[in-house]
């Protein structure tokens, strides 16, 4: 039997599991890929979790060597696949997955997601005294401790593409579009794609919707014969998406024609950008050097461009914020 305080006093780990776990991201490939080649340069043994902490539970777990993650850097999605799992929020359902590790002699995890996947690692390791890294794969950014998360800039980069695509369309019929992108509960792929596409109005869940003041905008385009707008609208919004937004704009401008284009689920796929797998493999790598160096329970991020980790706990408190200046800047450049 694995004894998890003796191994976190010793400082010493031999056999890892990695897991990706809740939304899947581009890059998070290129984040397995750099944990399994560093833990194994290290002598480690590594076990690959598949379908996140549902694999843990349900015993499906693999060993994993260097050509298990060969010709995956590019890929977009996980090979490990990702689930939401109910069964590991119940004590009874983290006792199946801990006897799971035990059985391999797993030491330490490196878990791959966000910020509900990072809840799960900090109550497990709380229950079980096993040493958890978290690595910030989550296409929303909103994870605070980190000026980057894997995905976020191949997600806004597709945004991008797309917007502009619709712009042509726009400007050749004269309308205004209403686009929406993903961003439950933050607007980052929002405030930036609409930010690079020179986006007319950008709404988020970080900030009141005044649905009427961009009505009084649109009025005074119209004026100006300025008949091509482009609002962006995370899913999150307040006012409830794009559709509703429509809804109401056509109510109160009824001469106005208005499309409504939702992005979804394309802003999670394709190969990562290069920022993304670049910052995957430094992240990979540094996670393994946390387990080596004893910063047990901790969430790699990157700061100002250098290797960054805090406490898994302070990570799953803090939420990323925007800045005002953002918003400010919006509406000076969409005028």
């Amino acid at each position: 039997m694995v004894n998890y305080s003796e191994i976190m006093s010793a400082k010493s780990i031999h056999k890892i599991g990695i897991l990706t776990s809740g939304g899947d991201s581009p890059g998070m490939n290129a984040a397995i890929r750099a944990v399994v080649r560093t833990a194994i340069y290290h002598k480690m043994e590594v076990f690959g979790i598949l379908h996140g902490y549902s694999g843990m539970v349900n015993d499906d777990i693999i060993k994993m060597d260097t050509k298990s993650v060969a010709n995956i850097i590019q890929r977009g999605g996980t090979i490990l696949k990702t689930a939401r799992c109910k069964e590991f929020m119940t004590p009874e359902g983290r006792s199946k997955a801990y006897k799971n590790l035990q059985k391999r002699g797993i030491e330490g995890l490196v878990i791959i997601g966000g910020d509900g996947s990072f809840r799960g690692a900090q109550v497990f390791s709380n229950e079980y005294n096993i040493p958890c890294i978290g690595l910030p794969g989550t296409i929303d950014k909103d994870i605070a401790g980190t000026d980057f998360t894997i995905g976020f800039d191949t997600a806004v980069n597709t945004a991008v593409e797309a917007i502009d695509k619709i712009r042509d369309t726009a400007d050749a019929h004269d309308r205004l579009f209403i686009i929406e992108v993903m961003g439950r509960d933050a607007g980052y792929i929002a405030l930036h794609s609409g930010i690079a596409t020179g986006a007319e109005n950008i709404l988020i869940p970080e900030r009141k919707t005044n649905i009427d003041e961009i009505i009084e905008a649109l009025k005074e385009k119209e004026k100006r014969k300025k008949l091509v707008n482009i609002i962006i609208v995370a899913e999150g919004e307040e006012f409830g998406g794009a559709n509703e937004v429509s809804n109401y704009i056509k109510d109160k401008l009824p001469k106005t024609e208005v499309r409504v284009c939702i992005l979804g689920h394309i802003q999670r796929g394709g190969s990562p950008s290069c920022m993304d797998r670049v910052i995957a493999s430094r992240m990979g790598y540094h996670a393994v050097d946390c387990l080596l160096e004893g910063k047990f329970n901790v969430f790699v991020g990157i700061v100002n461009n250098k290797m960054h980790s805090i406490p898994l706990n302070e990570a799953v408190k803090k939420k990323q914020r925007i800045n005002d200046e953002w918003i400010k800047m919006v509406k000076i450049l969409a005028s």
